[in-house]
């Protein structure tokens, strides 16, 4: 690896934040976005290399009716309350691109539970952890190509309506939803908390 490419990954790991205000003008092809998802699937670890993750990437049409289904769903739950806010932050969404599904197969992860007892209870949250990964692979991948991306967290709400939609296996538990598209406007500015109080260094020597 050049240290150009190392540069570009540096700063593509800096600059990843919560795009919202996203277009469906991506600066690469959608063939691109689909050669990615294969990438981040094939080389994100996990735990024992469970390789229990999942990824339904949505463009055109499909992409749309992901946030149909999630604005239909909200509404019944909402009621006769004020939507407004809600609507304008789902034509935020629809206005992206596509979306990317992430998902965790339980089946592999009962599988696990029974081949290795002692860690049963672990699974599962190792699970989650794999799925952090791959999410975050995808939207660090994203940014490298300038493209914006945010995390959503509509299930379990619409894992029934998705699972209809697109043909999702009954063992794929819906975890994350992360709709991308060009930037149309950046993030607001980003705060830090000292680094002193969140990390320790411990026998660094010169």
């Amino acid at each position: 690896m050049t240290q150009e490419t190392l540069s570009t990954v540096q700063e593509a790991f800096n600059e990843r934040r919560s795009i919202y205000a996203l277009g469906n003008d991506l600066p690469v092809s959608s063939e691109a976005i689909v050669n990615m998802a294969e990438r981040v699937l094939l080389h994100t670890p996990s735990s024992f290399n469970s390789q229990s993750s999942r990824l339904v990437v949505l463009f055109n049409d499909a992409h749309q009716k992901l946030w149909d289904i999630t604005e239909a769903k909200l509404k019944e739950a909402v009621g006769d309350g004020d939507f407004s806010s809600t609507k304008q932050k789902l034509d935020g969404f629809r206005s992206a691109f596509g979306t990317v599904l992430f998902f965790e197969d339980e089946k592999v992860v009962k599988s696990l539970q029974g081949k290795f007892a002692l860690y049963a209870d672990k699974f599962p949250v190792w699970a989650q952890q794999t799925s952090a990964m791959h999410q975050y692979a995808m939207w660090v991948e994203l940014r490298a190509l300038n493209i914006g991306a945010n995390l959503q967290h509509y299930n379990p709400l619409i894992d029934g309506d998705v699972a209809e939609a697109f043909d999702i296996p009954e063992s794929w538990e819906l975890i994350a939803q992360m709709p991308f598209g060009n930037i149309k406007a950046p993030a607001g500015e980003k705060t830090y908390q000292p680094v002193n109080e969140r990390m320790k260094v411990i026998g660094l020597t010169d």
